[in-house]
């Protein structure tokens, strides 16, 4: 019997019931910022996200971690420890008949260095990104997130980790 699993896209809110051998495996890295009880968000859509995105094949985590950063923030950040692992099966807008495996890790990063910028957006970003905007805790709960994990749960727990 082949399996099957159903592929997400949050955007769109669609699913697909996808054979598993139509996944491509993708890893990928995001970046949880917290300082002066504000969390670094990236504006997308009419929501938020995580900086983060693809690991490239050959390229290390916490290289692409920074990478990420400084292409959809414009700054640069220090990788300080990974704080949660998970998987979500998705559909990238921006690549047709592409449905992915992805292993997505969550790392609390910290000393960011520079301005916020739009300018390595790549040219499917610019369509749906904004620049990034320091975001209070206290209005977490209350933001519309683009993603497959309970975003204001993993801010809370980076915040509280940070202070440890």
């Amino acid at each position: 019997m082949k399996r099957t699993v159903t592929c997400h896209n949050r955007i769109r809110t669609k699913s697909l019931e996808m054979p598993a051998e139509k996944l491509t495996w993708r890893l990928s890295a995001y970046g949880i910022l917290i300082q002066d009880n504000r969390v670094l968000l990236s504006r997308q859509w009419d929501g938020w996200d995580f900086p983060g995105g693809g690991i490239e094949k050959g390229e290390g985590v916490e290289e692409a971690l920074l990478r990420e950063f400084k292409e959809e923030i414009g700054i640069s950040i220090e990788s300080n420890a990974l704080l949660h692992i998970t998987q979500d099966f998705f559909i990238p807008d921006f690549l047709p008949d592409t449905y992915w495996h992805d292993v997505l890790m969550y790392f609390t990063c910290k000393n960011p260095q520079g301005e916020i910028s739009t300018d390595g957006f790549m040219d499917h970003e610019t369509e749906y990104m904004q620049a990034a905007e320091w975001v209070p805790l206290e209005n977490i709960d209350s933001i519309k997130f683009y993603n497959p994990i309970d975003s204001p749960a993993i801010i809370r727990l980076a915040n509280q980790r940070k202070s440890v």
